[in-house]
Parts: structure tokens; C-alpha cells; sequence
């Protein structure tokens, strides 16, 4: 029996949850899997995988403030950032020392890989996205994704390869031929998946992110819910809480779902509020849903792309935070004019062809 260590960033719960079919696929093979994370995302992970070793692996200070201006301090946050790279290095060795793995699997983080151990690497990310001012920064940051992809074997990007299909516009075309000789892209990658189930929830408002701008969004959405009219649920996403679902009127405040809860309420949704974070756009593809609003995190410049590239090729609408008109908003998304995102195949077929291409040869020795 094969071991795999599995290790997804804690920068809210979308790398935890799109590897959950990864580690479920693994599962099924029979291979033994142990989960090297922390804070939610180790939660998240634990609670879908009680049968899996979870060990505490600190990692990156979350660069984000209250304020919009996410950039300045990202750039001053930088020799933090390095500083916690080498201590994961650390980390890491000694997390190999107790233990044997035939293969890691790191979701976005950065220092997780060996020399000795075949290591893959998960991103969607492969270009980023910066305001035109800063566009040597940007040429530099695809240098710098070069050198790390070329410490792995290969770059598992949870996308359709570039074109029509593709979700994530520009941020999944590889710019490096270190990333171009390793790049595997599986198509989307998602734990939700679609029921035959009746679409009798007029709102579904899935607040995420890390801090502390899932609370500036909690707070911002909260009081204006009941301005929609129908029927509607909120989940807080904090499965670290122990508090309890809240009815507030014709709305449900849930702190936290389960993989299985979410899906469900995700199925019965006509609508559904969310930001613009990848790992949201995959669900919302998954389940060929139409109709949603868009609010990407402020100054996080990948979801501010992604929801400007949603917009343009019609696929949703999106607003900015701080310039909120639920109601307004809400009219417009549900135009003729957004028809959702193109078909893509499932996350079913693409986590096979994954472990059949990419995994297996790894652990199937």
C-alpha cells in the first residue's frame, strides 16, 4: 500500500475542498493518505476524512487586510512570506523523518516538495494578474513560477487547457518552459457534485475567504439578505465554530456545512451569491447553474480578474463590494444576457484520467 502526503494552503477553504476528490480517489485505490495542513482547511479535511492521519504544518502569513489595498501590503508582507517558505522547508523534513511517502501532492504551497520523493504540484495560477503599472512585477512573477514548477514532477492545473473552455482566462496559460514541459491540466476539480433535485431555494450566499475580509463580506451581506424576498440560506464558512444554524425570517444562517450539506443546498439553488474565487467558479460549472452574482474579494487581483473575465465573456455578473446594491445586482445577474459558463466535463471523469495519468505510475509500482 502506497502512502501519499496531501498539504493544501489555509488561504480559505477552496484548496482544501478541491482536493477532497483527489484524497477520496486515493482512498478508493486503497493507497494511505495523511494530511499535512492547518486552521480550517485542516479542520475541513479531518472532518471529510476521519480515517486519515492529519498532522498540524503551519504555513503562510494570509497577506490581506480590511482595507482594499491588498498590493501594498502583499509586497510588504514579502520577506514574511520567504521567511515562512524556509521555515515549511523545515517543516517538512522533519514531517518525512517520521514517517515514509511515496508520493507528495501540494495544493499552492510553494515549499512543499522533495528531491528524493516525487512531488506534484496543484495550481490554477499559473500567470498573474496585476494592475498595469505593475506589469515588470507581473513578467517577474512567472520567471519566479518557472523555478518553482521545475521542483516538481508535474503542475496539475485544475482547468481546461487554454481556450474557449478554459475558466480561468489568462491565469492557467503556462509562460514558462519549466512549466510548459510539467503542466497536466485535469479539468475541474470540485467535491460538489450535481443531484436530480428540485431547484426550490431562490438564494444560496456562500460567504468564504480567509479573514479578515469573510467577516467585512459577513457583515455586508447579512443585514441586506432579507431586501431579496423568496427564500434563502447563508453559509458562514467557518467549520472551526461551534455554533448553531440561525432562522431569521424566510433566511437560514448556517456556520458551517458539510461537503455533502453544501452540495445540496448548491443543487437547490436558482441563485447563488459567492466571490469570486476559483474553487466557487468550479462548483458553479460542475452544476451547469446560471444564474449568480459575483464579489470578488477587494484587492485580491485573481478573483478581481476573474470576475472581470466572467463579465466580459458573459458567463456572470459581478460587483464590487463596497459598491453592493443587492437587489439592483441581483435583477442583473438574472438577465438573458449571462448564460452561465460553457459545458466542461465533470469532475467524475477528470479525477480518473488524473490518478490514471499522472498518480498511479507513482504508486502503482
Amino acid at each position: 500500500m502506497s502512502h501519499v502526503l496531501v498539504s493544501p494552503l489555509n488561504w480559505g477553504l477552496g484548496h482544501a475542498t478541491r482536493d477532497i476528490p483527489v484524497i477520496r480517489n486515493l482512498l478508493d485505490h486503497n493507497h494511505e493518505v495523511t494530511i499535512a495542513a492547518s486552521g480550517n482547511a485542516r479542520a475541513v479535511l479531518g472532518k471529510e476524512f476521519p480515517e486519515c492521519r492529519s498532522v498540524e504544518f503551519p504555513d503562510y502569513p494570509v497577506p490581506y487586510s480590511q482595507s482594499r489595498f491588498f498590493l501594498p501590503k502583499f509586497v510588504a508582507s514579502f520577506p514574511l512570506m520567504l521567511k515562512a517558505i524556509s521555515d515549511e522547508r523545515k517543516n517538512l523534513d522533519r514531517i518525512l523523518a517520521q514517517d515514509s511517502y511515496d508520493l507528495i501532492i501540494s495544493d499552492n504551497r510553494l515549499g512543499v516538495y522533495s528531491s528524493e520523493i516525487p512531488s506534484v504540484f496543484i495550481t490554477h495560477q499559473l500567470h498573474y494578474h496585476l494592475p498595469l503599472i505593475f506589469w515588470p512585477a507581473e513578467l517577474l512573477a512567472a520567471a519566479m513560477n518557472g523555478l518553482v514548477h521545475g521542483k516538481y514532477r508535474h503542475i496539475v492545473v485544475p482547468d481546461n487547457p487554454p481556450g474557449q473552455t478554459a475558466l480561468a482566462g489568462k491565469l492557467s496559460r503556462p509562460q514558462t518552459e519549466a512549466t510548459k514541459k510539467r503542466v497536466f491540466f485535469s479539468g475541474i476539480l470540485t467535491s460538489t457534485r450535481r443531484c436530480t433535485i428540485e431547484e426550490d431555494l431562490d438564494y444560496l450566499v456562500l460567504i468564504s475567504g480567509p479573514e479578515p475580509q469573510r467577516t467585512q463580506l459577513e457583515k455586508i451581506l447579512l443585514p441586506r439578505i432579507h431586501t431579496l424576498g423568496g427564500n434563502s440560506v447563508v453559509l458562514l464558512g467557518s467549520p472551526s465554530t461551534h455554533a448553531l444554524p440561525q432562522q431569521t425570517g424566510s433566511c437560514r444562517i448556517i456556520p458551517y456545512a458539510s461537503t455533502r450539506d453544501k452540495q445540496h443546498f448548491m443543487n437547490r439553488a436558482r441563485c447563488v451569491i459567492c466571490r469570486s474565487g476559483y474553487t466557487s467558479m468550479m462548483e458553479l460549472a460542475e452544476l451547469g447553474k446560471r444564474h449568480a452574482l459575483f464579489i470578488p474579494t477587494p484587492g485580491q487581483t485573481e478573483q478581481e480578474y476573474l470576475s472581470w473575465y466572467s463579465e466580459k465573456q458573459g458567463w456572470f455578473h459581478s460587483q464590487k463590494q463596497y459598491r453592493l446594491d443587492l437587489p439592483a445586482d441581483i435583477r442583473i445577474a438574472q438577465q438573458p444576457c449571462y448564460r452561465g459558463f460553457p459545458a466542461v466535463q465533470k469532475t467524475e471523469e477528470n479525477v480518473k484520467r488524473l490518478y490514471d495519468q499522472v498518480l498511479s505510475p507513482y504508486l502503482e509500482q
